[in-house]
């Protein structure tokens, strides 16, 4: 089922997106030489709760932590541990909340100090992407308007869209209805209305689109040992346009 919002319900979801988008902002400044990606984990978990609300990662279907931390050939899903980051790295964190029975869900990618200029190129493709397919986001559009503006800008830019993995509808639950590819052709797929809250959440590797899941049974890697770049958004359809509810409280 493809529920659509009130504005009350949608105020609910920015309310626990904010706190998700808040938690990022507060662990950047960790994210380098040296840093513990079990330290990260941990810090996200205590600021989450310190607002109030609850991760709402840790426990699904069996995850183990509150942030999914995926470093370099790592999509999504990284089960953080005691990983040191080292510069050169990209790092991938997502993250989720619930608060008063409403969800939000936010990812980014980081660089760990000085990066390849491939890889710098990975990072700002894959968030150009992310607002490509956001502007799509409008009423009587379709999803696959949005999978097809994200997958022409990655494509374009000589890089190739994960498959198995899309985002996805959210509200009282972490994932609902209608999943979000991140390919596919315009005009096609369910018809965007105002009131639907989705994520939008590129996933898009510098090599060969295929990929593998790990031993651990959630790491997602590339097949080729290529660096691959994560970022997501939750968006409000409105009438007014598209709204990222996924941003901090500075705005």
């Amino acid at each position: 089922m493809v529920h659509t919002r009130s504005d009350r319900e949608i105020e609910k979801i920015a309310r626990s997106c904010q706190i998700v988008a808040d938690t990022l902002i507060m662990l950047e400044p960790h994210i380098v030489q040296g840093g513990c990606v079990a330290d990260l984990d941990r810090k996200a978990e205590d600021y989450i709760k310190s607002q109030g609300a609850r991760p709402a990662f840790k426990g699904y279907m069996g995850f183990p932590a509150t942030l999914c931390v995926s470093i370099d050939d790592a999509v999504v899903h990284g089960i953080p541990g005691g990983d040191i980051l080292k510069t050169g790295q990209i790092v991938g964190i997502d993250c989720g909340v619930e608060l008063d029975g409403y969800y939000g869900d936010h990812a980014r990618s980081f660089a760990v100090g000085e990066i390849t200029s491939d890889k710098k190129k990975l990072l700002n493709v894959t968030k150009e992407s992310l607002q490509k397919g956001i502007e799509q986001a409008i009423p009587g559009n379709y999803v696959g308007d949005i999978g097809n503006a994200v997958q022409s800008h990655a494509e374009n830019n000589g890089f190739s869209v994960v498959r198995e993995l899309v985002g996805h509808g959210i509200g009282t639950a972490l994932h609902e209805e209608p999943q979000i590819p991140n390919y596919g052709n315009a005009k096609q797929g369910y018809m965007l209305r105002s009131g639907m809250c989705i994520a939008i959440e590129p996933m898009i590797n510098s090599g060969a689109r295929d990929v593998f899941t790990s031993n651990d049974g959630w790491t997602v890697l590339t097949k080729d040992g290529e660096p691959s770049a994560h970022f997501e958004h939750t968006v409000a359809i409105t009438d007014q346009g598209p709204k990222i509810l996924s941003v901090g409280s500075d705005g």
